[in-house]
């Protein structure tokens, strides 16, 4: 049974592929940029903050990878000729593209749903959800351009069975994987692009710092240890693997 958490990638691992990876400039979206990068493939950066993707463009072309591309999005803000523009400009510059990395996303508040505050629940769920289907949707046409292409969304423990005070976060995870499964059978055997979840567990990122403040955060494992499921998942090794969800830890 195939389990990305065995996988070690080759050298050359993505070369050729063109990725696009939400959440690019910092946390684990960085992280797996960084590592794609060194193993041949082609970024698209997407993030909110342009000096942040800069910094990891700059970060990319240092260690002398493939040049990577800039995309700035705010999914929050995003309209529809935001998303058409980045199809676009994928299109004119690579003509396809073989792999989506769902990366970004906001935790919202950690309180009851009683009191959870209904503005904050519609950006969290607009952000982590709705934000990811449109722009899934929109670049579905480049994907299904490619040879071989993956989708991967960021899944979360609290997003596979509820917990308390993690309001519109866990029910939006819920929905990813929701949606992971429709997309996947619906164009499984009819197209080339595979449909998955990874629950990264346990991180040295921001939100994790902001979900468990009295943490002791050094010893959690760094973003750039956890890359090689998102690799796995991305590139050729799970070629036909489609519709599951997988965890990037033990």
């Amino acid at each position: 049974m195939f389990d990305p958490r065995d996988h070690l990638p080759a050298a050359d691992e993505l070369a050729g592929r063109v990725l696009a990876i939400t959440g690019a400039s910092d946390g684990l979206g960085r992280a797996v940029a960084l590592a794609a990068a060194r193993h041949g493939a082609q970024l698209i950066l997407i993030g909110r903050n342009p000096h942040k993707l800069e910094a990891v463009h700059a970060e990319i072309a240092a260690a002398g990878a493939t040049a990577a591309s800039i995309a700035p999005l705010d999914l929050e803000k995003a309209l529809a000729r935001d998303y058409d523009a980045l199809h676009d400009a994928i299109m004119e510059r690579y003509g396809r593209l073989d792999g989506l990395l769902h990366s970004a996303g906001i935790l919202g508040p950690l309180t009851p749903l009683e009191d959870y505050d209904v503005p904050t629940w519609c950006r969290v769920l607009h952000v982590n959800l709705t934000a990811a289907f449109a722009l899934t949707q929109v670049l579905l046409p480049a994907l299904k351009k490619s040879p071989d292409a993956a989708v991967l969304f960021t899944a979360s423990s609290v997003g596979r069975r509820g917990r308390a005070y993690w309001g519109a976060y866990a029910v939006s995870k819920f929905a990813l994987e929701g949606l992971s499964q429709v997309l996947a059978a619906e164009l499984e055997n009819l197209t080339r692009v595979r449909v998955n979840t990874l629950n990264p567990g346990k991180a040295r990122t921001a939100m994790r710092r902001q979900a468990y403040p009295a943490e002791n955060f050094e010893a959690l494992p760094r973003p750039d240890e956890l890359t090689a499921p998102y690799l796995a998942l991305l590139g050729p090794a799970s070629r036909g693997i489609t519709g599951q969800a997988f965890d990037a830890q033990r």
